[in-house]
């Protein structure tokens, strides 16, 4: 490790290290007391959502300003107040039964937490897991991406504005930085982003036996049943694919087709699209992909499906010609029935791509998701009672949404989160509060008679 190296993880050490001390040398946090450090954070979101949406855009280069509000504003203030409103009840202990005495749960803060956040949805991962840490009584350590670094430097600017270092802190820097902040010995570990860096970040954690909550994303499918209003479900899939332009780890990342209903799928996707984004190049309301190694990642996707004589369609109702233009546009793009073996179909997309797969038998489709790893989400669009049914049984994802897709992740009252290759536990709301919380077992043995 270079000298530059070993300093950066001598900071951040110190930095762990002077939180920690605060947190043993001072009582635990009241509920009053972690209510008005929540408090600080919705001050942060209201006084600067101006700010937020305009980092956001400059480092994306255009993206959605309204999608920016609502996800990165909008959605992490709900996650607040709700902690701020619900806390109190929630650090209540919790009588258990004991055969004599008097046993309970007793909700215990961690001490401090490390949270490393994506690059697709800053804002709302920064806040959302500082709500849930900050409600369970920890001091915080965030580290915010380096592909974003204009909002990273703002969320590390007004951080630093409203609190002390010792309550929460903001570590920015590149990838070795990043190395160096998962490697402390934190209390807890909350990571967002790929599934081949969760291994990376989840052997650091192991020299310290770090709890870790991975975040991890996936190819999220959708099942679309022979049942469904068609028209309906694709308006809902092509609009939730294209927020972000695609770039959400719970965006459907393939969808599973009744066989003979595709040309209808693509028809209707088209008008959807030419209704929703007229143009796409210089569109402000459609998000370019955050930068050209992405770019070129994409591009090289659909490159070797057609040389592989899959059928591409593009969505582009205005012919532009994005590929060669330096606004980092793809379009919204089907791809029918590509071979599984075809990268699209390997990784996570993270993009404006959607293949199609077209299935004869509801067993057949179900069997095709049990055949790969464990999804963050997963969409099931129909009328079917003992389809749904099946796919709440014989089906294994962090969380499903029927008859919409991604919604799910959005509610404060579910857990949010992957299992297996999508990830492991939770948070969000009370789920959030438990996973950086220690369920502490407390028994008061009966008095003996005297």
């Amino acid at each position: 490790m270079s000298t530059m190296q070993s300093q950066t993880a001598m900071d951040i050490r110190a930095l762990v290290e002077r939180q920690r001390a605060a947190f043993l040398a001072n009582p635990p946090y009241t509920a009053l007391q972690r209510s008005e450090l929540i408090d600080r954070a919705i001050g942060l979101l209201v006084e600067h959502e101006q700010a937020i949406v305009e980092a956001l855009t400059a480092d994306f280069g255009q993206r959605s300003a309204a999608f920016s509000r609502g996800s990165e504003v909008l959605s992490p203030l709900a996650s607040l107040r709700e902690c701020k409103v619900e806390l109190s009840q929630w650090m209540e202990d919790q009588p258990r039964a004991a055969r004599s005495g008097r046993a309970w749960v007793q909700y215990q803060p961690k001490g401090v937490v490390g949270i490393v956040t994506a690059w697709n949805v800053p804002g709302n991962m920064v806040f959302k897991g500082l709500a849930c840490a900050l409600a369970a009584g920890n001091r915080v350590m965030i580290k915010p991406s380096e592909f974003t670094p204009h909002t990273s430097a703002l969320i590390a600017r007004l951080i630093r504005s409203v609190y002390r270092e010792e309550e929460v802190a903001v570590v920015t820097g590149d990838a070795e930085v990043a190395r160096a902040f998962c490697s402390q010995p934190f209390d807890h570990l909350l990571f967002t982003g790929a599934t081949s860096i969760g291994k990376h970040v989840l052997r650091a954690a192991a020299e310290h036996l770090v709890p870790v909550t991975l975040e991890l994303g996936g190819k999220s499918p959708t099942i679309i049943s022979s049942s469904a209003n068609l028209k309906a479900a694709v308006v809902k899939i092509i609009v939730g694919k294209l927020h972000n332009a695609g770039q959400l780890c719970v965006a459907p990342d393939y969808v599973l087709v009744p066989e003979g209903r595709m040309d209808e799928f693509v028809s209707i996707a088209r008008e959807v699209v030419a209704g929703c984004y007229p143009t796409l190049q210089h569109n402000p309301d459609y998000t370019a992909i955050i930068n050209q190694r992405h770019v070129d990642r994409l591009y090289g996707y659909l490159d070797q499906a057609r040389s592989a004589g899959v059928d591409v369609v593009e969505l582009n109702p205005a012919n532009e010609d994005l590929r060669n233009s330096p606004e980092r546009k793809i379009a919204p793009t089907l791809l029918l029935d590509p071979d599984d073996q075809l990268q699209v179909m390997q990784d996570e997309i993270f993009g404006p791509l959607l293949p199609l797969k077209p299935y004869r038998s509801f067993d057949e489709a179900i069997a095709y998701i049990n055949a790969r790893p464990r999804p963050l989400g997963l969409y099931y669009f129909g009328e079917d009672a003992d389809e749904q049914a099946r796919v709440l049984e014989r089906t294994c994802s962090g969380g499903v949404t029927l008859n919409d897709v991604m919604q799910h992740a959005a509610l404060e009252s579910l857990p949010f989160g992957g299992i297996g290759q999508s990830g492991m536990g939770a948070y969000h709301g009370i789920d959030g509060f438990r996973t950086f919380s220690h369920a502490r077992a407390v028994l008061r043995s009966a008095s003996k008679p005297a």
